[in-house]
């Protein structure tokens, strides 16, 4: 399966951004190493729907981190943001804006 990262109109990868802001070296491990079991194997482990076409990745480590992403076709997925469960609510409404600006600009 092929992961591709959303940038935003100023061309900033928003997901990396917060992946290289987590401090805890066990957790952005833990989010990497599930990141690439995705693209060596397109098995995406503990996930839901949230709303309006976005998805949730749940990593069970440290505060439960969080990854929000869409299959953009069924070989493709693209990662949105992450965060935590505690902001989750605010991040799924940035996923869905990011998502929404993204299809806008195809």
């Amino acid at each position: 399966m092929q992961v591709l990262h959303y940038l935003d109109s100023r061309g900033h990868d928003v997901y990396q951004d917060w992946l290289d802001g987590v401090r805890d070296i066990t957790g952005r491990v833990a989010v990497q190493r599930r990141i690439d079991r995705i693209v060596d194997t397109g098995n995406l482990g503990s996930h839901s729907f949230c709303r309006d076409g976005v998805w949730e990745l749940k990593v069970d480590i440290g505060p439960g981190y969080r990854v929000y992403y869409v299959e953009v076709k069924k070989t493709v997925v693209l990662l949105l943001c992450g965060g935590t469960k505690r902001s989750q609510e605010r991040d799924i409404t940035h996923a869905v804006k990011y998502w929404k600006d993204y299809q806008q600009r195809l």
